[in-house]
Formats: structure tokens, C-alpha cells, sequence
């Protein structure tokens, strides 16, 4: 009952995550597309109260036409959205997520002992550390660094260093697949943080100024940009690290880490591209095709890599030698009943008794032999060639004894 419940609320946690993901993200593509694509206002009556930019625009067949303050408007309106739910909500079912799927049975999914043999505590307790210092660590780089002389430049050199090294360090300490998802979550944090702690509280302090009928310092506006810039950029990182759990090949590598790292370079670059995009329109920028460029090459160079070895075709006598349920069954009772059988039914899988092997052979020979996902970190020390005998028994029609 147990896992039935867990998987319950992994399902609807996911799904809420999903959602709320979808609003900060479109809302954040947005702004920086807004942001990007401003000129400046014809009005005269707009330049004269401070307005910065403006855009028209039609969608869903009515015509819409925001303008920006860059520091303050000549007023403040009765009703004034705030874009913060969005962010928190992200982070709270993430976390919440990432509770009831790795810290609730930190053996399973945490911990691969060919990794590092430790304890759960202790796993669980440097996994929460890494949420916790990455943030810490990118603020002090934004903190001191983006005072100085070319400051995003060396801000941005030096977060992409600490990003590189966390997940170096992330897949030398956890199974590859809750690394690149610890890491993903590392980032996520220091981007909700950045909503938090800087952009709106930012907001909240020119808000309260103008209400006062004080001078706003224009200081908090710009802080909160640059915490809005990193976030975009992070944003294409993060969706792949949270996806990456669907496709072994990538955290299973025995460098995984330069998977990762190679990967978020990919998504950074790309991101960059759509970015520059709207003010090359303009006339502002260069064609930031280098970029784009630079992203596909990342994935081909990627691709071509993580290529699989070429397997020695099987000699005749293997290949004509039939493999029989049971043998199937021999290997799965060491290796998979534990998980899948009557006592602990696994995501609704029993594998204990030839007609539940049948009925889930395609499960089987996908998650075992194809993508080689399970067992989970494999555990049971599942060997090559008990993949193989599995595969063999699909391919030739999996059928009963």
C-alpha cells in the first residue's frame, strides 16, 4: 500500500510540478521577449511621464500595447500584478517531488554503491547541502564579481565554472540519475531564490517608495534584472536535467558528468540564440547564429560520443539456441522479484509467475535490455549477459515454456 500511495503522489505532485513549471517558464520567455523587443515610445505624452519602450502587438485577435518604466511609472495603478507564484510553486511541488521520489528511499535511488557506498543519511544530507551551497555560492559570485568592470562577463564565466564543478562532484557522489536530477534542482533553487530574495523583494522596496512619494533608487531595478538574465539562461539546463531521468544512455555514461555539463553548455547556447534573436529583428544585435551553431555542434559532437560499441553479431549456435521462460524467470527471481513480486508489487508489476512475465514481457525487455533503466543504479548486479538472455527470449516471440 505503501508504494501504491507513493506512486499516487509522485504522479500528482509531477503533474502539478509540470504546470506550474509551464506558467514561469512561458511567463519568463515572455518578458525577456518583451524586454528584447521595445522601442522607444512615439507618444509624446509617454516620453514626457518616463516610458522607456513600448510594443504593439495582436494576439487571439485584439491588438495589446505594453510599456515599460524603467524605473518608476508617474503613478501607480489601482491594481498592480505581481509574477512570484509562478516561481514558488515551481519550487515547492519540485521539492516536494524530489522528497517522495529520491529522500523517501534514498537506497533505491540515491545511493549507487559502484558510486560511493554510503550511508542515507548521509547522502541525504549532502544532497539538501547542494541546494543549499550552490545558492549561497552563485549569490557571493554575484555579489562581488558584478560590481566590478565587465562584471556580467566574469559573473557569468564564473557561475558556468561553479556549475561545471558541482556536477563533476554531483555524479562522483550519487547514482547518475539523481545526480543530473540533484543538479537540475540545484539550479532550479538559485532560481526561485533569485525571485525571492532579489527580484521581488526589489519590486516591493520601488512599490513602497512610490507610495511614500520618495525617489526610487534605480539600484533595484537593475539587480533584479540581472537576476532575471541568469534565470533565462538557466531555465533550458534545468528542463533537460529534469528530463534526462527518461534516457539512460545520458547519466548511465561512465563520464556522465561531462554528459551533463556538455548538455547544459547545449541548452545555455541555444537559449542565447532566441534571446539575441529578438533584438537582431531590431537592428540592436549581430545574427547570433554562432551561437545556434554552437549548440548543434555541442549535440552532434554529444551524439556522435555516446554512440554505442558495435556488437559482435552472435554465432550461429547462440542464435539458434532457444531461451526458455524459465531461464527468464531464473534471472528475473534474483534480480527483479524483490521489487516486482507479491509481497512488493513495484509501479503495479509482478514478475514472480510466467503469466505476469508474459503479460509485461515488453516492459521487460524495454526497461531491462533496451535502455537498461532498470534494475534501479542496477542494484542486483544485473550482468550483460542476462540482458542479453532477456532480449533473446523477447525477440523470439517471448513465449511460455
Amino acid at each position: 500500500m505503501e508504494t501504491y500511495l507513493l506512486d499516487w503522489a509522485n504522479l500528482l505532485l509531477r503533474w502539478l510540478h509540470v504546470i506550474v513549471a509551464i506558467a514561469w517558464i512561458g511567463s519568463s520567455f515572455y518578458f525577456v521577449f518583451l524586454d528584447s523587443s521595445l522601442t522607444p515610445p512615439e507618444d509624446e505624452g509617454l516620453r514626457r511621464d518616463g516610458a522607456t519602450g513600448e510594443l504593439w502587438a495582436v494576439h487571439g485577435g485584439g491588438f495589446y500595447h505594453p510599456v515599460k518604466y524603467a524605473v518608476s511609472p508617474p503613478k501607480l495603478p489601482g491594481h498592480l500584478h505581481w509574477f512570484y507564484w509562478e516561481s514558488y510553486s515551481t519550487w515547492l511541488s519540485g521539492f516536494a517531488l524530489f522528497l517522495v521520489s529520491y529522500l523517501w528511499s534514498p537506497k533505491v535511488y540515491l545511493i549507487d554503491p559502484q558510486v560511493h557506498a554510503w550511508s542515507p543519511p548521509a547522502a541525504i544530507a549532502t544532497a539538501l547541502a547542494f541546494l543549499v551551497v550552490f545558492w549561497l555560492a552563485y549569490d557571493a559570485i554575484c555579489r562581488t564579481l558584478g560590481r566590478t568592470k565587465n562584471g556580467d562577463a566574469k559573473v557569468g564565466a564564473a557561475v558556468a565554472l561553479l556549475v561545471a564543478a558541482a556536477a563533476l562532484l554531483a555524479t562522483s557522489l550519487f547514482a547518475g540519475r539523481a545526480a543530473f536530477l540533484l543538479v537540475g534542482a540545484m539550479i532550479a533553487t538559485a532560481m526561485s531564490a533569485n525571485v525571492f530574495f532579489w527580484i521581488i523583494q526589489g519590486q516591493r522596496k520601488v512599490v513602497a517608495a512610490l507610495k511614500a512619494g520618495q525617489p526610487v533608487d534605480p539600484i533595484h531595478g537593475q539587480r533584479g534584472k540581472q537576476r532575471s538574465v541568469h534565470n533565462t539562461y538557466f531555465t533550458l539546463p534545468v528542463l533537460f536535467a529534469m528530463l534526462s531521468n527518461h534516457y539512460s544512455f545520458t547519466y548511465a555514461h561512465p563520464h556522465n558528468g561531462w554528459v551533463l555539463i556538455g548538455m547544459m553548455a547545449a541548452g545555455a547556447a541555444i537559449r542565447q540564440f532566441f534571446v539575441l534573436r529578438h533584438g537582431f529583428k531590431l537592428g540592436r544585435n549581430p545574427h547570433p547564429w554562432p551561437y545556434a551553431a554552437a549548440g548543434v555542434v555541442l549535440l552532434l559532437g554529444l551524439i556522435v560520443w555516446l554512440r554505442p560499441a558495435p556488437v559482435a553479431p552472435a554465432s550461429s549456435a547462440t542464435a539458434a539456441a532457444p531461451v526458455s521462460a524459465a531461464a527468464v524467470q531464473a534471472v528475473l527471481a534474483q534480480r527483479c522479484v524483490m521489487c516486482h513480486g507479491e509481497a512488493l508489487q513495484s509501479k503495479g508489476v509482478r514478475l514472480d509467475s510466467p503469466a505476469e512475465l508474459q503479460r509485461h514481457a515488453q516492459a521487460v525487455y524495454q526497461q531491462a535490455v533496451v535502455t537498461k533503466q532498470m534494475p534501479m543504479n542496477n542494484a542486483t548486479g544485473i550482468t550483460d549477459a542476462e540482458r542479453a538472455l532477456i532480449g533473446q527470449w523477447f525477440l523470439a516471440g517471448a513465449k511460455a515454456d
